[in-house]
């Protein structure tokens, strides 16, 4: 594995300044299901504990993760051209931001991520393994102006998203509890919506009605947790130590309210 975790070998060399402001960025080559290559770019900010994960995917969109370990909280933001042979403007784009609450076993730290080196950056990755489809079904808007509640981040990273913003009730309450900060407070920051009252976009025939939009996306390879071998100390003594990472790719589906079909146009 040309990325790794081997103490002293593969550690890289960096300094953070007293502040502790460290900045590391990898560039990796991934194949998809379809044979393209494509090119994500993954950041690690430790002074803010995220990670930031940036591809375009096949169809032209961009996508960008944001992990927030601090708030328990994960973007899924989707810059998505628009379709002018259905009659959207030329070079229109919809931007979409995805709220879920993040589990701190689905990607390394930010600090582990930081210390990785990248020893071939022109090799094509593939995943270890490859996780079932995770499907997220959203019942809340999002106020950015409020959006500080979740995380100090959403603004900043979904203002072009400012009524396609979507967050889960349920999600709420876990990171409510989790973090013992107010319900009620981040709950002024929704705008409760009720996508089962309407049908499915791929089943709805009018482009003016609202329907239930899905939005999917993959994350062709990510690190998504660290692999320890044992070995002897200079004393002799048996210590365990990491040695590398576990590498996966999953794929995700969005369930969100649109109030016309025609900005779901891809169903």
């Amino acid at each position: 594995m040309s990325m790794s975790l081997i103490p002293s070998l593969s550690y890289s060399i960096f300094v953070c300044v007293l502040i502790k402001i460290c900045h590391t960025q990898l560039v990796v080559n991934v194949k998809n299901g379809g044979g393209d290559i494509l090119v994500e770019s993954i950041q690690s900010n430790v002074s803010s504990d995220t990670i930031t994960l940036e591809y375009p995917s096949s169809d032209g969109s961009l996508i960008t993760q944001f992990i927030d370990f601090k708030s328990e909280a994960q973007i899924f933001r989707a810059y998505v051209p628009g379709e002018e042979e259905r009659g959207q403007p030329p070079g229109s784009v919809q931007v979409l931001c995805f709220i879920t609450r993040f589990s701190k076993n689905d990607f390394i730290s930010s600090d582990a991520m930081s210390k990785l080196r990248q020893k071939n950056p022109t090799a094509i990755r593939t995943p270890e393994e490859e996780r079932p489809q995770e499907v997220h079904s959203f019942d809340l808007s999002v106020d950015l102006n409020k959006s500080h509640v979740i995380s100090p981040h959403v603004f900043n990273i979904c203002r072009e998203a400012k009524e396609s913003t979507f967050f889960n009730e349920d999600d709420l309450k876990t990171i409510s509890r989790s973090l013992s900060k107010d319900y009620n407070t981040m709950m002024s920051a929704m705008i409760k919506l009720a996508p089962t009252k309407y049908g499915k976009c791929s089943d709805t025939s009018d482009i003016f009605k609202p329907c239930t939009c899905r939005y999917d996306a993959c994350v062709g390879w990510y690190p998504c947790g660290l692999k320890y071998c044992r070995g002897k100390d200079s004393s002799g003594k048996v210590v365990s130590y990491r040695c590398g990472i576990k590498t996966c790719k999953r794929c995700l589906a969005f369930d969100h309210f649109v109030k016309q079909k025609f900005l779901c146009l891809w169903n």
